[in-house]
């Protein structure tokens, strides 16, 4: 659904977040989740992300509408009732499929944050990383994943051994980066 009343300016470059549709047991995680949405609003850089209004997913959507800035959603039909759909988005695009919703979040977004989450943020990391690593996007776009309390280092442990045992390539490698700041994610998104 677009929003035709709001008067927000049309963002010069979209972040895609990969996040759960539930909140975890790490307080700060939502603290961190209305950091990143009011520094994407203030930053100008559009939100696309999988359109749930629960969870980490709900609460990036409403720190960035919050803060004046724009939010894109994709949800597939059969997870309109169980995400249960953000009703305030200024695009809420009804895909068929996860394959469809993935496809059109990786078209829209310039680059990609994970923030911490369950097995479908994962398997959403390890595409877009694969998708940049086979050439499948027009440009480059980059993996980065978020958090404060070192939610991700023991992913990037596993992913420093594959590569190490020779199954990722250096070059691979590099696509996926952790932060643990927001400020960071945007410097790094914005000189990407």
């Amino acid at each position: 659904m677009n929003n035709p009343e709001n008067n927000k300016n049309y963002p010069k470059k979209w972040l895609g977040v990969f996040c759960g549709a539930y909140m975890g047991t790490d307080e700060t995680v939502h603290e961190l989740v209305k950091e990143l949405g009011e520094a994407l609003a203030l930053n100008e850089i559009g939100l696309v992300y999988g359109g749930g209004g629960n969870g980490v997913m709900g609460s990036i959507a409403d720190a960035v509408l919050e803060n004046n800035g724009w939010v894109m959603g994709v949800v597939p039909k059969n997870l309109l009732e169980t995400e249960m759909a953000h009703t305030s988005l200024d695009e809420l695009v009804i895909v068929e499929s996860m394959h469809e919703r993935k496809k059109t979040m990786y078209e829209r977004a310039d680059a990609f944050c994970a923030l911490p989450g369950g097995l479908g943020t994962l398997e959403e990391i390890f595409e877009a990383t694969t998708w940049t690593k086979l050439k499948l996007h027009e440009k480059y776009k980059s993996v980065m994943l978020l958090d404060n309390n070192g939610f991700w280092l023991s992913f990037i442990d596993l992913i420093d051994d594959i590569t190490s045992s020779g199954f990722i390539k250096p070059e691979d490698r590099a696509i996926i980066s952790r932060f643990d700041s927001v400020s960071a994610i945007i410097s790094n998104f914005e000189n990407s």
